[in-house]
């Protein structure tokens, strides 16, 4: 079971802080889990549920940024769920990976309730898209469940007032809002745009458990500066880069 060693390469996350073995050419983590960790306003002794964790990307940067989580990872891939249970080692971060369908949660799982939720479902319907070869990266990016479905998994895992994040498509941003139901209020959502005067790409999305707060939409993250890139070097904007290489937090209000 897993990647031979061979088949996988060493990435630093965070500026280094965060070093993860991802597969050479299956899915492999890039930013946008590394947003959607700094999003959680999580706290030392709270619980956090990562589903379709893949190789613990977010996860991990999350409790790299706050010490002290109980944190869960679902995984429904046997060598991506493996990936994440090393590198949970090799970085002495405890998280408890759980290999299942996010649909067909174990026991273990399901008798649990968590402060927090967060995911990074596939972005592609499979119908809209031309799928890859290679199985991993597929199934990570092209949609098997229903969004709703995975909405509706998180909902039910999350503690009365607990919050749910997740990053996703910005097109898709209407089958999220369809996906919430009563026992979710207090929504949020922050866009994130490539440069100034460009149309979102990502957003954020979090909701609560019971939370009846009035709809919110944050003002957006611009993630590059100028209008266009320009040569190689880097063009994150200053708290952008914070984020990505310091570990610090994304206040999403």
């Amino acid at each position: 079971m897993g990647f031979a060693r061979q088949l996988v390469t060493e990435d630093k996350f965070l500026g280094g802080q965060l070093v993860l073995m991802q597969p050479r050419d299956g899915y492999r983590a890039g930013v946008d889990p590394v947003f959607l960790a700094a999003s959680v306003a999580a706290h030392p002794g709270e619980s956090v549920l990562d589903l379709g964790c893949g190789a613990g990307a977010a996860g991990l940067c999350l409790a790299t940024r706050v010490s002290g989580i109980r944190l869960v990872g679902v995984e429904r891939q046997a060598d991506y769920a493996d990936l994440a249970r090393k590198n949970s080692f090799d970085n002495d971060i405890d998280m408890e990976v759980v290999e299942a369908d996010i649909t067909d949660l174990p026991p273990e799982v399901k008798d649990e309730s968590f402060d927090h939720v967060i995911m990074n479902p596939p972005y592609h319907l499979r119908e809209r898209s031309t799928t890859s070869d290679d199985a991993g990266r597929a199934a990570a990016l092209f949609e098997d469940t229903p969004l709703a479905t995975w909405i509706d998994v998180g909902t039910r895992r999350l503690k009365h007032r607990g919050y749910m994040t997740i990053i996703q498509k910005a097109e898709r941003l209407p089958e999220i809002l369809r996906g919430f139901d009563d026992r979710v209020g207090s929504v949020l959502v922050k866009p994130l745009l490539p440069r100034d005067g460009r149309a979102a790409v990502l957003i954020l999305v979090q909701a609560r458990k019971g939370g009846r707060g009035e709809f919110r939409l944050a003002s957006p993250l611009i993630l590059h500066d100028g209008a266009e890139h320009v040569g190689d070097s880097e063009s994150y904007r200053r708290e952008v880069s914070a984020i990505l290489r310091d570990g610090a937090a994304l206040p999403l209000w």
